[in-house]
């Protein structure tokens, strides 16, 4: 089942990096900020986790958690967390089943080659466990500061 917009998250669970589960129950009370992108140790994906990683302390002000999920496995995010010097989790979803709920599975085409692969987009869930914004195929410039003014924006609406 799909996420829908001010509806309430439906049950989920996934493993992060630092041995924290997943689980929207789990961080009632504060809003979380899950963004998916393609895949670790790629431009693209490089550049908005230190995007993320440098206003981490500004969404921790605002009353949120901010978590990565791709399809790498552990090992994976592990080395990218350490090597970016992240300060929050990454969510590996290798069965990609928080990828399917939230349909950023697509077809693109790489290299010529149709491939599905993963959408960039964000998903910011308010204190109660209720979807209240999504951002679909971004661009990485100018993505982070969104999401934090809409973070602050659920604050102040609180």
């Amino acid at each position: 089942m799909t996420p829908a917009l001010n509806k309430t998250l439906p049950e989920i669970e996934a493993q992060a990096t630092g041995g924290v589960k997943f689980t929207p129950q789990a961080f009632k009370g504060r809003a979380i900020v899950l963004y998916f992108y393609p895949k670790d140790n790629t431009p693209g994906c490089t550049t908005e986790a230190m995007q993320f990683r440098d206003q981490h302390a500004e969404f921790v002000k605002a009353g949120a958690v901010v978590f990565g999920v791709s399809r790498d496995n552990m090992a994976s995010h592990d080395k990218f967390k350490q090597n970016l010097e992240l300060p929050f989790e990454l969510i590996a979803d290798t069965e990609e089943k928080l990828c399917h709920m939230f349909g950023v599975v697509k077809n693109k085409i790489m290299y010529g080659k149709k491939v599905k692969g993963i959408e960039r987009s964000t998903f910011l869930i308010d204190a109660t466990g209720v979807l209240r914004a999504e951002w679909r195929g971004i661009k990485v410039a100018g993505h982070v500061d969104e999401v934090l003014q809409a973070v602050r924006d659920l604050k102040k609406a609180a």
